[in-house]
């Protein structure tokens, strides 16, 4: 059915009442979908949602998300998903619904708190991040929040953002060594830290990254400007003015 054909059927299914056009109230809902590994968790999760009547409840599975993209998928639906527990596994199920449904909106219930892991979470695409026991109401917020286009988290989480934001801030990009040598953003941010003698670990630590990327991000810059080592990249971004 294309566009114009589903427009001509809502409106045969409009009212008039009071000489305005009433369209089916169900138009006006936010869809909702409740997702949990156990039943007794979806069950509990869907019933509060469902106190809401501006909700459209359904119990969302993976398998679900193939059918639940076309015509009647709506760009504003939102997912809430309990945690699985394990981060990849999240991070893994938040990708896919967000691959399916590009316009939807996550908030993940009950996920690690560590810092490296709710950065990773934020990277994935949620919007919205609330404990484990986050009671029926909180919850019901947060998804109007998230229908509105806000995004929710707790004070920790938010302090964490503007930390991990301000280190972000600490090293500013030279449109020379990008030019020169092919550097991005984020390996120029590297630099300085590779001139403190930092290790790998530490590197991670400090941008909230796992070690693997770090490497990954090493190498290619070795690869870039012709350098053998870590101390090699220092000297010839010292050479281009980049560094005192």
């Amino acid at each position: 059915m294309n566009g114009i054909a589903r427009a001509e059927q809502r409106f045969s299914e409009a009212t008039v009442k009071d000489g305005r056009l009433r369209m089916p109230t169900d138009s006006l809902k936010t869809r909702v979908r409740a997702q949990a590994d156990t039943e007794f968790l979806q069950e509990r999760l869907a019933r509060a949602l469902s106190t809401e009547s501006a909700f459209e409840v359904t119990k969302g599975a993976d398998g679900e998300r193939k059918r639940s993209t076309g015509p009647n998928s709506r760009e504003k639906d939102i997912l809430v998903m309990f945690s699985t527990g394990l981060v990849l596994e999240d991070l893994h199920r938040v990708q896919g619904w967000k691959t399916a449904l590009p316009g939807l909106r996550v908030l993940l219930l009950g996920a690690s708190q560590q810092e490296a892991d709710f950065l990773q979470y934020v990277r994935s695409g949620i919007r919205g991040f609330l404990p484990a026991d986050a009671g029926a109401k909180e919850i019901v917020n947060a998804v109007h929040a998230l229908s509105r286009g806000d995004a929710i988290c707790g004070v920790a989480q938010c302090s964490v953002l503007f930390s991990h934001l301000e280190r972000e801030a600490e090293t500013f990009p030279s449109a020379a060594l990008h030019r020169d040598l092919g550097l991005t953003r984020r390996e120029q941010q590297l630099i300085p830290l590779l001139t403190r003698g930092l290790t790998n670990k530490e590197i991670a630590n400090h941008f909230s990254l796992s070690e693997q990327t770090v490497k990954n991000h090493l190498y290619r810059m070795k690869r870039k400007v012709g350098a053998s080592g870590r101390l090699d990249i220092v000297d010839l971004c010292r050479q281009h003015g980049f560094l005192a």
